[in-house]
């Protein structure tokens, strides 16, 4: 398929981003990669990726290659020392989406629907905000993870969320621990401490009980998964897809709530 030329205000766009990615002899190497000579005598990276670009797809009549150097230049294999992949492929999909394209989370061009406004390029940058939102997901979660909504980042709105919910519980309870022990100290029950700084319910019921202690499991178990793995992990190890994180992000909704509607049992108590 023949692509039509870009206007000079996406290539521009795409070269600026393009240019903070990457260094300037790293730039020279993905042209190379990419086919495209570069003559330019400018010495910003930006301006000479635009000469470049500009320079291509005058002597092609199309811009089939500038796509293909933007592909090559958003592959995993050149980002992995990039914290930025997410947000720059977002802010790429903002221009790419004039012309009718996508970079998807691997790195692959696709074809959309072509954005008409500013309006719709914003919108599609925003795809993992509508969907939860769609869910009614809890509004703690958008407070912790504002900005790797924004960018999509799986990852990072996973582990931000899952931080959140032991921060809640130290908010509520005083508590200065995290993990295992946090969730120990704040809702145990026991004969020599009967009363927990959060219940659930009245816990004068064996169901009642059970219900409390499987909460607490729960939250063990979320944390061992989600938070553990995310901690000690570079992000282009841990995959996490659009399907399970809109997942996980719905079960950690569900704790927060629980959480909100937990009493304060042992600031009720006097304790």
């Amino acid at each position: 398929m023949t692509v039509k030329k870009l206007d000079g205000g996406i290539l521009q766009g795409i070269a600026k981003i393009i240019g903070d990615m990457f260094t300037r002899s790293a730039l020279s190497k993905l042209l190379v990669e990419a086919h495209i000579e570069n003559k330019s005598q400018e010495s910003t990276k930006w301006r000479m990726l635009d000469d470049c670009f500009i320079t291509k797809q005058n002597q092609d009549n199309c811009a089939n290659n500038i796509l293909n150097f933007v592909q090559i230049a958003f592959s995993p294999t050149h980002n992995l020392d990039n914290p930025h992949y997410e947000r720059n492929r977002l802010e790429i999909n903002q221009y790419l989406g004039f012309c009718g394209f996508a970079i998807r989370p691997d790195g692959k061009i696709i074809s959309v629907e072509k954005s008409v406004t500013i309006s719709d390029a914003k919108k599609r940058a925003i795809h993992l905000k509508n969907k939860l939102r769609e869910r009614n997901t809890h509004h703690d979660i958008f407070t912790y993870c504002g900005s790797e909504i924004e960018s999509e980042n799986y990852f990072h709105v996973v582990f931000e969320a899952t931080k959140g919910v032991f921060d809640k519980i130290r908010s509520r309870t005083g508590l200065k621990s995290d993990g295992a022990e946090l969730v120990a100290e704040a809702l145990s029950f026991e004969q020599s401490k009967p009363v927990p700084y959060l219940a659930l319910n009245s816990l004068s019921t064996k169901s009642e009980q059970s219900e409390q202690k499987g909460f607490m499991n729960l939250l063990i178990g979320i944390y061992g998964m989600f938070r553990n793995p995310a901690g000690h992990e570079v992000k282009i190890k841990w995959d996490i897809k659009e399907e399970d994180a809109l997942d996980i992000l719905s079960l950690i909704s569900l704790v927060n709530r629980r959480i909100d509607n937990a009493t304060e049992a042992k600031k009720a108590m006097g304790q």
